[in-house]
């Protein structure tokens, strides 16, 4: 049922696509239903901004145009990706793929963020039913797993993954964030912290979720 809900809320975000745009694409199981409807208007986009490797092959396997951030000469005009948790006021938490880093560099670069979610993702209060991740330098990681614990989380690192930009991850398990642009800027200026998966300062404009009854918007 899930995977038909993923797949439900991919095909819907088609309509938001203009002629001539240039796409970011996220990463996650329901970005690649979207990567896949995608393929279908190909010939009407200029291209697409992956946020990650495995993006990026898929796109290039579905023959869709690719462009290279450092090669755009304009900011991106829509960045589309899921979430693995969201609250009503558009703030979420993203990494659980690894790829937090480059989905908050691109999503920072486009124009308009659109998150495209199932209902099991839509919830009141971040934190409480998924980890919070954190990409980190590894020399880094005990000194960024104690800073954590003084905040009252249970860092857990990711054991045999490296991101695609060769760092490591913590899971940070126990937290009920109440205030994710504070605790955003916080985890961010711990020394040794590449990124932190809240995404509430570049939280999206727009916000489609799937249930039994359809697609529902949320802006």
């Amino acid at each position: 049922m899930i995977d038909i809900l993923k797949k439900k809320v991919a095909l819907s975000a088609l309509k938001y696509i203009s002629r001539n745009s240039i796409i970011g694409i996220g990463s996650g199981s329901t970005m690649k239903y979207f990567i896949k409807a995608l393929s279908s208007i190909r010939s009407l986009i200029i291209g697409a901004v992956a946020s990650s490797i495995q993006s990026y092959n898929y796109l290039r396997k579905l023959n869709i145009p690719i462009i290279e951030l450092n090669n755009l000469n304009s900011v991106i005009d829509i960045y589309i990706d899921s979430a693995d948790e969201v609250n009503n006021n558009l703030e979420m938490i993203k990494g659980g793929g690894g790829a937090l880093t480059r989905e908050k560099i691109i999503s920072s670069a486009s124009k308009k963020f659109l998150c495209i979610i199932d209902e099991s993702k839509y919830v009141k209060i971040l934190g409480i039913s998924f980890p919070l991740p954190i990409e980190v330098i590894p020399m880094a990681l005990k000194f960024v797993s104690q800073e954590l614990r003084k905040l009252g989380g249970i860092p857990k690192f990711r054991r045999n993954f490296v991101t695609d930009n060769g760092n490591f991850i913590i899971d940070v398990f126990n937290l009920q964030i109440y205030q994710p642009v504070f605790l955003e800027k916080y985890i961010n200026n711990i020394p040794g912290v590449v990124c932190v998966g809240l995404f509430a300062i570049r939280k999206a404009n727009t916000l489609l979720i799937s249930d039994i009854n359809g697609v529902r918007k949320i802006i």
